[in-house]
């Protein structure tokens, strides 16, 4: 992949190896600013496995987003797959899954929280989709947007306390094709924009200094541009008190707009995909750099 921006990252990141294993997260409580990175849609599936199985785990990494990830405190990705050795398919077109143990790649490489409230986390059922989540956490990463029950699994996740308060909402924003909507059993977040704007509310009247960054899963694959509902959604959210809307799905590289000064990505693109035309081939990956009383947001974008 081919970053056009990285050239802010420090001087001393060229003191480390590529090597994934060596990348460590760099924030300590006390220091100044806060970077978290976002990446689009991760499938460890179809042409990606066949690209491991025959070049190795190593072979889907790039060194130059392993740089960016250096500067960052944080990186949220969206595991576009279970996780998982259970073989449990459901009834649908797409099915994926990929091996848990390539998840240690992900985190040798600096990420730290996988989103999987997505349209394909639940392919191999509500087992395949529970035995993620804990891979997930067994390869030292967090999982979004998933619990034992919806309530649990809509709750927002602090990414961090200091320099103050990060909070990150999950949701997919779409129908999930032969998975009943059962409250009350394992699932990803699947609730509404208004349900979603409740919470918003709430978090920024107990902490008006926090940070609220909405992630969704939502779009028309393979288009550049949102719906106008979904432009709508947007806005409502920041009106609320949302402070960035990061979001994905159509495995494209849609707007990016500004709205009273907050950035809405509407769908990041993809990051490990197997996916080759030129539509499909290019991705930002946004880095929301917060200190105690400030938020800037850099765009990188790549292209592969």
């Amino acid at each position: 992949m081919l970053l056009y921006n990285v050239f802010w990252c420090s001087l001393l990141t060229l003191l480390f190896s590529f090597q994934g294993s060596q990348i460590q997260p760099s924030y300590l409580p006390g220091k100044d600013t806060l970077t978290i990175a976002f990446t689009g849609d991760i499938l460890l599936d179809r042409g990606v496995r066949q690209q491991i199985e025959r070049d190795g785990i190593e072979s889907i990494f790039d060194a130059r987003a392993d740089s960016l990830f250096r500067c960052s405190d944080i990186v949220v990705g969206n595991l576009e797959c279970p996780a998982t050795t259970l073989r449990t398919p459901m009834m649908k077109k797409f099915v994926f899954r990929a091996e848990p143990e390539w998840l240690e790649a992900l985190r040798a490489h600096g990420f730290t929280h996988l989103n999987l409230a997505n349209n394909h986390t639940v392919d191999q059922g509500r087992r395949g989709l529970v035995d993620t989540w804990h891979n997930v956490e067994l390869y030292g990463m967090k999982a979004v947007g998933v619990g034992n029950t919806m309530a649990e699994a809509s709750q927002p996740i602090l990414l961090a306390e200091h320099p103050r308060k990060v909070w990150l909402l999950a949701s997919l924003q779409m129908a999930l094709e032969h998975f009943p909507y059962l409250p009350e059993a394992p699932s990803v977040n699947q609730v509404s924009i208004d349900s979603m704007l409740v919470r918003i509310c709430a978090l920024r009247e107990a902490d008006s200094t926090a940070v609220i960054v909405v992630s969704l899963h939502w779009g028309q694959e393979h288009t550049l541009v949102p719906t106008p509902m979904q432009r709508s959604a947007a806005r409502r959210l920041i009106d609320a008190g949302a402070d960035a809307i990061i979001c994905h799905h159509t495995h494209t590289l849609q707007t990016i707009e500004q709205y009273r000064g907050k950035s809405i990505y509407y769908s990041l693109g993809n990051f490990i995909f197997d996916q080759h035309q030129d539509i499909n081939r290019r991705t930002c990956v946004p880095q929301l750099m917060i200190t105690r009383d400030s938020l800037m947001v850099r765009d990188n974008f790549f292209t592969f």
